[in-house]
This record gives structure tokens, sequence and C-alpha cells, in this order.
């Protein structure tokens, strides 16, 4: 039996480490060393790589590392080239894990990472190498296909809900008109933005306006729901995506002004949507408006990570080592909700193929487009996710986090 090497790729979450915890200790009650990727799969193709049993000594660590957030071993955005097009670099990977005898390997991460899993699976099977690879989701966004959800997901909901409910009691301090526009990462897929909707309670209002990328977004109609609401309201405040888009396709945040900034898997940069429609409304109803950019501090808000969320994420990555030790490989986990109430939620093995380069969207029944909101299906399904509260391990006021000296490798 091989050893085991895993890595993280993708943007950060409050709970990634806690997947990254699950298949540290399948490994270790395997009695299998662990090797750790330092930045991915570009990393390893550096030889960067970590042997986790000398970082990770106790169960204290391991623990700490479960409430650790964003990557304990550093993250990469690197996209494989298509098999056939530098088949040397495909090599040079499977040396360098024949180097340390790897035959096990897992990659945390979303959509572009299990798109790795895939081209590494395919080509182990054409070139006949004993290598077993696992895809272990992530993503803040919830668009990855088949699962029911992703881990990441549930914390970054609970922080962004908490958030906007503290917002609303700010803006609501003053008698005087005022708009306040919430943007919400979501680049194609609104699951985020659309827990703004589990705000409304009995003790908060909730959100006035919910603005989903699955559905065109209209200038004109958004800017008279506006002034119609403004007649018996005076506080305003509205959740949109960041990647909300016209009729024409064009991303409401390059209205004003263009963005053509391109990342390595040739996604637009987006930003401004929020500050773009306060200046809109601002100059059509002339009242105070202020935008808000959560940005990058819904992905790592470990001071308000769901239970539900970091439970799961920790057993998806011992679920993972289970299905290596069945000889699985080109596997993803995926979550299958099977009671909403109560919730119950069982993990199963499902092919790469299905998943990789898929993405999934909200559901358009679960839209309310008639009153620019969400649909009680939608709240009964983000609802269960936010549930309980793990907190991080304070010392001397602060929270503590596991540290990995990472430029040392």
């Amino acid at each position: 039996m091989g050893n085991i090497i895993v890595g993280q790729s993708g943007g950060p979450t409050a709970v990634i480490n806690a997947s990254l915890a699950g298949v540290f200790k399948g490994g270790k009650d395997n009695n299998i060393k662990v090797y750790g990727m330092i930045n991915g799969i570009q990393g390893l193709l550096e030889e960067r790589f970590v042997e986790l049993n000398k970082e990770i000594k106790t169960d204290l660590d391991i623990e700490l590392l479960k409430r650790t957030p964003s990557a304990y071993l550093g993250s990469c955005r690197f996209k494989l080239p298509n098999i056939g097009e530098n088949d040397e670099m495909y090599e040079k990977i499977f040396s360098i894990l024949e180097k340390i005898d790897v035959d096990k390997f897992f990659y945390i991460g979303g959509n572009d990472s299990m798109d790795t899993i895939k081209k590494l699976h395919t080509y182990a099977k054409d070139k006949d190498k004993n290598v077993q690879f696992i895809g272990v989701p992530k993503t803040i966004d919830n668009d990855l296909a088949v699962t029911d959800h992703t881990p990441g997901f549930g914390s970054a909901c609970k922080f962004i809900a908490t958030t906007i409910k503290e917002i609303i009691k700010d803006a609501t301090v003053y008698d005087a008109k005022n708009i306040t526009i919430i943007e919400i990462m979501g680049r194609n897929a609104g699951w985020l933005t659309a827990s703004a909707a589990i705000t409304k309670s009995e003790d908060c209002n909730g959100v006035d306006l919910i603005y989903l990328p699955e559905v065109h977004f209209d200038i004109e109609d958004f800017v008279r729901r506006v002034k119609k609401l403004q007649k018996n309201k005076k506080s305003l405040v509205i959740a949109v995506s960041e990647g909300i888009k016209n009729k024409n396709g064009t991303n409401i945040c390059e209205i004003e002004e263009e963005n053509t900034i391109l990342d390595s898997f040739g996604h637009k940069s987006l930003s401004g949507t929020a500050v773009t429609l306060a200046k809109i409304l601002q100059r059509n109803l002339g009242c105070k408006t202020r935008a808000i950019e959560l940005n990058t501090t819904q992905r790592c808000a470990s001071h308000c990570m769901s239970e539900v969320d970091i439970n799961e994420s920790f057993l998806a990555g011992v679920y993972a080592i289970n299905l290596a030790m069945k000889g699985e490989s080109g596997k993803v986990v995926v979550f299958e909700r099977t009671s909403n109430a109560p919730y119950k939620m069982d993990m199963k093995a499902h092919d790469v193929y299905d998943i990789a380069n898929f993405e999934k969207k909200v559901p358009i029944n679960w839209i309310d487009t008639e009153n620019a909101t969400v649909k009680k299906e939608l709240i009964d399904y983000i609802k269960p996710l936010i549930q309980g509260e793990v907190y991080p391990i304070m010392v001397d006021g602060l929270p503590k986090h596991l540290r990995l000296e990472r430029e040392k490798y």
C-alpha cells in the first residue's frame, strides 16, 4: 500500500480545512503516510509538498485545523492542459508521485478542481498508472453538479445572513430615505445571494429585494420597484449577486466601466455591481445610497461557521479515504439529502465525469421573479445548512489558527 497526497484548490472557505483534517485523520487511522501539496497541483509540479504527519501531531492539532479558516496547505488556480496537449506535464506529475510512493491522490475544491481530478484519472487509465484519484467537494458558491450542496456553503450563508441582519439594523437608525445595496458573491449561480432571504424573521423584516444571476436584470424595472417601495418605507436594503446581467448578457458591473481582467480559467473579475446600482439610484431618485461589497469576508468567517457545515466537511474527507481504501478512483464525494425536516443527509460516491465542468444553478421555479425575491422552497433548502455553532479556539481574545510555514517547502 502506497502513501496519500492531498491538496486544496480554488477559493478558500471557513471549513475547507475540516475536509483536510478528515483526509489526514482517515489516513492516520489506516497507518498511511499523508503528504500535503503546497499550493495545490501547481506546487506539486514544483515538487513542493510536506509530510503532514510531522506538522499535525496531536488530536488538538486536528481539532485546531478543523476550526482554522482558509486553505492550510495554500491554494492555486491552475488549469491542467487537455490530455494530448502537454503529456510531459502529466508524466512529471506521475513521476513525482512515484518518487514519494503515492498511489492515492485527493483534491479538495470546486468545479475547476474536479476538472483536475477528471484529467488525472483519465490519464492514469489511459497510461495504466497505478494511482487513485478522489475529489472532495468544496465551494461556497454551491454550484457543483449532482451533490445536494457543498461544504463551505452553509457557513458562508450563515455569515451573510448574520451580517445582513446587522446591516438592516444599522440602516434603519435614521429617519431619512436611504438605500443600501449589498453585493454578494455569485458569478453565474445565486445560491449565496439567496441566503439574504433567511434574514426575514420575527425580529427582522429582511431585505426588500433580491436579484440573482439566473434571471436577467432590468435596470428600468429595478428603479421603478425601488421608487414604489420608497412610498411606504424610508430605509431599503437590497441584495444582489455580483454576476447579475442584463438581457444582452452584459454584467451590470460593466455598464459604466468595462472590466476585462481574466483569471487563468478565463473567468472575468467581477466587482462593482453594488456601486454601479447605487450610482444609478442616486441619479434617478436623489436620495442617499450606500454600496456594500462583502467580497472575501464571506469566504473565511470561521467565527460564524455552521456546525452542520464543519461536521459534514470533516466527514467528507474521511469518506473520501474510505472510497480509496475500497479501490475507487475517478469519484467525487457527494451529499444526498434524504429528509429536510428533520434534516438528514447521506454521502455517496459519484463519477467525476458527471460533475467536472457542469454548473448547478438555482432552479428558476425557486425564484419569485414577480416580487424580485426567492420562494419558500429555497429558504427551506438553505436553513438546515446554517444550524449550530462551532467557535474558534480563542487565545488572548482572538481566534487561534493552525499555521503551516509554507515558504519552507
